[in-house]
């Protein structure tokens, strides 16, 4: 397991390495054209220097440092996508399960031509319809923004749900409503997606788990099927899709950026939008690298959680070595 860890955290470095080569690139040889290959090599390691610093360079549309502009935009976009993922996690695995214990019957095929459908509706189609019902229709939800203009949230961590849970503020309850209704749409939207993607991913688990033995055992035995589910189905069927739902959650940073963009959500899809706008290299080489470093770091975590979860993966790559 120690040996398998430390080459997952040498092909970290190695991606990390590849990733400071392309936001070098970005960067510096749009502002300095051809250099010779001694002065790229220089500015490359007066720029890792930095990059190790966490020196993004300063922002041309404001002249602020990136480093400030990442701490507004990159807790907003992890918020959105962290809940969004949840969402997707404690609908998908249910349902994921139920389809696969009932393949063939009413309910996998109800749960299949509704996965079919959410897997097909485009996510800015999607965001665009729900904001044009609950918002302009209904009027049950804002249709833009993180925060009311009414409320003053003193910025803490950056996270919304949270800064507004530790203001001070008399209030703090009409704040904490208006912020979950900022985020009900986008969260929504973004997590149609993944929870195909669950449900699929959990069903094929699910279905390949149930044939095996020890189930049957368990059956025969007279265990309930709820005692199956929690005893021997989830322990046995999660594990194999770790890595692929990081792959899902790496997949919902592109999403995240569109559905900020149709919500004018303050995270990194705006931020780099108006960066390239601006032809901002700084900020586009930033972006590149701190969203390709959280994709690589993410999914690294997940196979390295995949193998300490699963016994037997272990010993197979024990027996391949």
């Amino acid at each position: 397991m120690t040996t398998f860890t430390l080459r997952q955290l040498l092909l970290l470095l190695i991606t990390l390495f590849m990733l400071s080569l392309i936001s070098f690139n970005v960067s510096f040889l749009a502002d300095h054209g051809q250099q010779s290959n001694i002065e790229k090599v220089n500015t490359y390691l007066i720029y890792l220097n930095k990059l190790l610093q966490g020196d993004f360079g300063i922002s041309n549309i404001n002249n602020q440092p990136i480093r400030e502009q990442l701490r507004i935009a990159f807790p907003a976009t992890m918020e959105l996508c962290v809940l969004a993922f949840s969402l997707a996690l404690l609908i998908g695995i249910p349902l994921g399960i139920i389809a696969g214990m009932t393949r063939g019957k009413w309910t996998d095929i109800t749960i299949n031509f509704l996965t079919l459908v959410g897997f097909s509706i485009p996510s800015f189609w999607l965001a665009l319809l729900l904001m044009l019902f609950f918002s302009l229709q209904l009027g049950w939800l804002p249709i833009s923004g993180r925060f009311d203009l009414l409320y003053q949230v003193e910025r803490v961590t950056g996270l919304a749900l949270i800064d507004t849970w530790l203001s001070q503020s008399p209030y703090r309850k009409e704040m904490m409503i208006s912020v979950m209704q900022h985020m009900l749409l986008p969260i929504t939207t973004l997590a149609i997606t993944p929870t195909t993607e669950v449900i699929r991913l959990m069903k094929t688990s699910t279905d390949e788990i149930i044939r095996q033995n020890y189930i049957k055992a368990a059956a025969t035995r007279g265990l309930s099927r709820l005692t199956i589910i929690r005893r021997h189905l989830l322990h046995n069927a999660l594990p194999p899709i770790i890595p692929k739902l990081g792959l899902q959650f790496s997949a919902m940073l592109t999403l995240a950026m569109i559905t900020e963009i149709v919500f004018n959500w303050p995270g990194l899809g705006n931020w780099l939008l108006e960066a390239i706008r601006q032809r901002d290299y700084d900020a586009i080489s930033t972006g590149v690298f701190v969203i390709g470093a959280l994709v690589v770091v993410i999914n690294v975590m997940c196979d390295i959680l995949s193998m300490m979860m699963t016994p037997l993966k272990r010993k197979e790559w024990y027996a391949i070595r």
